[in-house]
């Protein structure tokens, strides 16, 4: 098989939350990434991904800490989720991370892109798959200064796409994109929906919460933002995270989106993550589940019983009888 046509294997997760300095307690903190970076690396180990999307909400208090903090987070991010030198790994900001609209300073969004190396928009070429990763936040579409600029790059991504189809006279002959193929749309919040009520996951939502109605712009894109990215970009495939459960839908013109559930075990008691091979005409993709909380701790327990019960039986005193002969 020649270079190029090699699938490409990627992991996505989304949510990880990582716990801050108020609203984190230590030994909570340290159980729930213990958990995240026992699971990550086993999936990396077992599956060896050469690309890693982490869609959103990175920290848990990104939006409100301190700069120092903030390096803090980072650092723990790189050593929870350290990855092999042959793969790379990709972040999108979510609301934790900088805030909801509203809220985002400038000061705030230029933090996390130089920390975490992460654009509001950025494309991604491997092979001629082509993922585009947008911030969610930047959506809006009120002008702002998130979101014009987002708004610029996402119509440059939408031209260079067109021009490599070679169905716009007005294109240079020589176009950015060696080769088309539809993209792969990572961002946090999820495609307009009216409500988790249409899915039908193993880790979808409890029933008690299936049925709320979403907010635009709050668990979920506008519906304007949702057709306008659908129309100029015409993904084959949409992944997100952000409501913490997962689901699957499908949009028209046989748009498949997955929303991944949180990956900690503090937000989910079966976290799950999205493993996707990607040719430019094809793609598979399977989702992982992690065990259930409860199970680990039903392993620790029977594990160190286990071991204590061999322990005890192993230096336990041994008694040796000894007797004297009478000889008559």
């Amino acid at each position: 098989m020649e270079a190029a046509d090699k699938p490409v294997r990627a992991m996505f997760i989304a949510d990880t939350h990582l716990l801050g300095s108020k609203e984190g307690h230590w030994f909570d903190k340290l159980r729930r990434e213990w958990q995240m970076y026992r699971a990550f690396q086993t999936m990396i180990t077992l599956h060896r991904p050469e690309v890693i999307f982490v869609l959103g909400d990175v920290f848990d208090e990104g939006h409100w800490c301190s700069s120092g903090e903030f390096e803090y987070y980072v650092q723990r991010f790189h050593s929870l989720f350290y990855i092999p030198k042959d793969a790379r790994i990709y972040v999108i900001a979510g609301n934790h991370d900088m805030g909801f609209h509203y809220a985002i300073t400038p000061y705030r969004n230029q933090r996390f892109i130089n920390g975490m190396k992460s654009p509001s928009v950025r494309r991604l070429s491997i092979r001629n798959n082509h993922f585009v990763l947008i911030n969610s936040m930047a959506l809006e579409g009120d002008g702002c200064f998130l979101c014009r600029q987002t708004e610029i790059a996402v119509n440059k991504i939408a031209r260079d796409l067109k021009c490599a189809r070679k169905i716009d006279d007005t294109c240079n002959n020589a176009s950015v994109i060696a080769r088309y193929s539809r993209p792969i749309l990572l961002q946090h919040y999820p495609m307009y929906r009216e409500s988790d009520e249409i899915c039908n996951e193993l880790d979808q939502a409890p029933d008690e919460i299936k049925t709320i109605k979403f907010r635009e712009r709050w668990e979920c894109l506008s519906k304007e933002a949702s057709e306008e990215i659908l129309d100029i970009l015409n993904p084959r495939l949409i992944v997100a995270g952000h409501t913490h459960h997962g689901c699957r839908r499908m949009h028209r013109d046989n748009i498949l989106e997955f929303t991944i559930s949180s990956f900690s075990w503090r937000n989910k008691i079966n976290p799950s993550l999205l493993l996707g091979t990607f040719v430019p005409n094809n793609y598979s993709v399977s989702k992982c589940y992690m065990p259930v909380e409860s199970t680990v701790i039903l392993i620790y327990t029977v594990s160190i019983t286990c071991i204590l019960i061999y322990l005890i039986i192993k230096l336990r005193p041994r008694c040796h009888a000894y007797s004297r002969l009478k000889i008559p």
